[in-house]
């Protein structure tokens, strides 16, 4: 019931900026506006983390290693999220995963990933 779909990942040298989107085009527009959305990552040999969540009235938390650089934000009218990263890092290189959580829909959803590798 809800499909996502991250982009915007890539190669960037540390100090830059990526923004990353997650759209979920053939969610209702009430699932998506509903739902809490969040970026996580993982590295290799690590464990998937939160970067960012922003609840469904816009209140919004960070990852401790991510307060202050990165911004989350969202569109319902798009039904997209955006992860806003500025002065990355090389310890920023991971897999970002947009996940969705619906208070009626039972379990979290997440989308296929996409990778972030900040070089040094």
């Amino acid at each position: 019931q809800v499909q996502l779909v991250e982009s915007g990942g890539g190669l960037v040298q540390a100090g830059g900026s990526l923004r990353l989107s997650c759209a979920a085009p053939e969610t209702s527009f009430s699932i998506f506006r509903d739902s809490a959305m969040g970026w996580y990552r993982q590295a290799p040999g690590k464990q998937r983390e939160l970067v960012a969540a922003i609840t469904s009235g816009g209140s919004t938390n960070f990852g401790d290693s991510v307060k202050g650089r990165f911004t989350i934000s969202r569109d319902n009218a798009k039904k997209t999220v955006y992860l806003q990263m500025n002065t990355l890092k090389p310890e920023d290189t991971a897999v970002y995963y947009c996940n969705a959580r619906h208070p009626l829909l039972g379990p979290d959803y997440w989308g296929q990933g996409t990778q972030v590798t900040v070089s040094s």
